[in-house]
């Protein structure tokens, strides 16, 4: 059961997505992997800090053999993007003629993805998709094709599950937004 609210830096935030509700929709995503991805050996390249716990969950469901690569990017500053992405930690993988995943905690904007899309683009994989625990597709400023999709959230700031707000509040099991 969620805490009733919790505190992080100078905000409230009340209870929103159970720990349960996030398993499920984690597992259902896991299922539509395992029957795209039969036959295949996919790379996960899972996109940190925020999707930590999301990777770590979807790959424990997955009963196809893949491979996992970590790349770190920032474009959020407090709770607003700063719609800049610097890439911090670069993948080192040989992607070419691989099937890529990208595993990404929350899409809002879509400059983080749309950047990192283009970067890994570059490099000629076989294809390239993406899951996102969580969209916001109100605060989409680009078209992107995002296959795999948690959950579709209004333009709520939220923390918990890998989420945080300056750099607190990524270890609540459950989701939780701003009041």
């Amino acid at each position: 059961m969620p805490q009733a609210t919790i505190s992080l830096h100078d905000k409230q935030f009340a209870p929103y997505l159970p720990a349960r509700q996030i398993a499920d929709s984690i597992r259902e995503l896991a299922v539509r992997l395992n029957q795209d991805y039969a036959g295949r050996q996919p790379l996960f390249v899972a996109v940190l800090n925020g999707s930590f716990m999301f990777a770590s969950d979807l790959l424990k469901e997955l009963s196809i053999p893949c491979e996992v690569a970590f790349i770190r990017v920032s474009s959020y500053q407090g709770t607003s993007s700063t719609g800049q992405v610097q890439e911090i930690m670069g993948l080192t993988e040989d992607v070419q003629g691989r099937d890529l995943i990208i595993v990404e905690d929350i899409v809002d904007t879509g400059h983080t993805m749309q950047a990192l899309l283009a970067t890994l683009n570059a490099r000629n994989p076989a294809s390239l998709a993406v899951a996102t625990l969580f969209l916001k597709p109100e605060c989409l400023q680009h078209e992107l094709d995002i296959r795999y999709v948690g959950m579709e959230i209004p333009n709520d700031f939220i923390v918990g599950f890998g989420l945080d707000y300056d750099g607190l509040g990524r270890n609540y099991p459950d989701v939780y937004k701003a009041v």
